[in-house]
């Protein structure tokens, strides 16, 4: 089925993105917003698939999706800038993909308002993918295998760049953990988690003030916070025109977080224990720094129960590579 432009704009307007204050919990894949109203079918998800691990949606056929956001790698890639198909080095660290079911607002300044957005912002993107939208429905319809499949997925003779991201976007929203150690935890099974996972779990929700920050099902607020790295990056005031928020990115989620370091928007952390030793400190007194961000007096054992505790986050998510038309 073809959905329009439309649906998805008033999608962006209406699904709110700051959700401060919400519980820890599990997300339940009957409860995903789809923004179509309806769950997508397994052939346009298989569609998405494939076109995920399509290095020829890139300008020079060199990278997919896949190749900066591998499964292998926690759907990051394990380094603290990736490079474009240009060969040019990026600017900014490669989230995850876990659970953007559920999430409201996209990438670390919060450009796109949909999945489909952030889907089709790398592919054109001359710093990333490269590729012309004008070409790409040319070259995916040169390919017979391709051609078949939008018909049969779509009912469509036409393969344009907006039934491409939709295919994308329904494939990433099945990108699902909810059956973490955490998760058995708080479901009743008391032994799922280690003693220092439970206790970091306490000190998660107390004394190290995460869920000011990492709160709900996904253990994020979905809203943006200058953490007091120093740099010169705009982040969310270049987006909104708003310079009390330079330097302010989006707060991601924490699940499978063990699975895809470094981390922040810079890449400068190498490890969970460095993030947690940098929260500890009050950041580095970068100018705007949130007041959510103060020292936070944690003992080296506090810290490492702390890590113990985002472990016991990860469910990691098996996917098996497709065959390409």
């Amino acid at each position: 089925m073809i959905r329009s432009s439309f649906t998805l704009i008033v999608y962006a307007l209406i699904h709110p993105y700051v959700t401060a204050g919400q519980p820890l919990g599990t997300p339940d894949p009957d409860y995903i917003e789809y923004p179509y109203g309806e769950p997508p079918s397994e052939a346009e998800v298989e569609l998405g698939k494939k076109l995920f691990f399509d290095p020829r949606l890139s300008v020079n056929e060199s990278q997919s999706c896949a190749t900066c956001h591998n499964p292998d790698l926690g759907f990051s890639d394990g380094v603290k800038f990736s490079f474009g198909a240009n060969g040019k080095k990026l600017e900014r660290h490669t989230p995850h993909l876990y659970n953007l079911a559920w999430n409201v607002i996209f990438a670390w300044d919060g450009r796109d308002m949909t999945l489909e957005e952030q889907a089709l912002g790398p592919i054109e993107s001359k710093a990333e993918m490269g590729m012309s939208l004008t070409i790409l429905p040319q070259r995916l319809g040169s390919i017979p295998g391709y051609k078949k499949l939008f018909k049969e997925v779509y009912n469509s003779e036409e393969i344009t760049a907006e039934l491409v991201t939709q295919a994308i976007a329904a494939f990433e929203r099945t990108i699902i953990s909810n059956n973490s150690p955490f998760d058995k935890y708080i479901a009743g099974d008391k032994n799922a988690m280690s003693p220092a996972a439970i206790r970091g779990l306490e000190l998660f929700k107390g004394k190290a003030r995460c869920t000011e920050c990492h709160d709900g099902e996904n253990f994020t607020d979905n809203s943006f916070h200058n953490l007091g790295i120093k740099g010169d990056d705009p982040g969310r005031a270049k987006i909104i025109n708003d310079d009390s928020l330079f330097g302010a990115f989006k707060t991601p989620g924490l699940r499978n977080i063990a699975l895809s370091p470094p981390y922040m928007h810079d890449g400068s952390k190498a490890t969970l224990e460095e993030v947690m030793e940098f929260y500890n400190r009050g950041g580095d007194g970068a100018k705007n720094t949130s007041n959510v961000i103060k020292p936070l007096n944690l003992t080296k054992q506090e810290i490492y129960d702390l890590v113990a505790f985002m472990g016991a986050l990860t469910d990691p998510v098996i996917i098996e590579r497709p065959s390409l038309p």
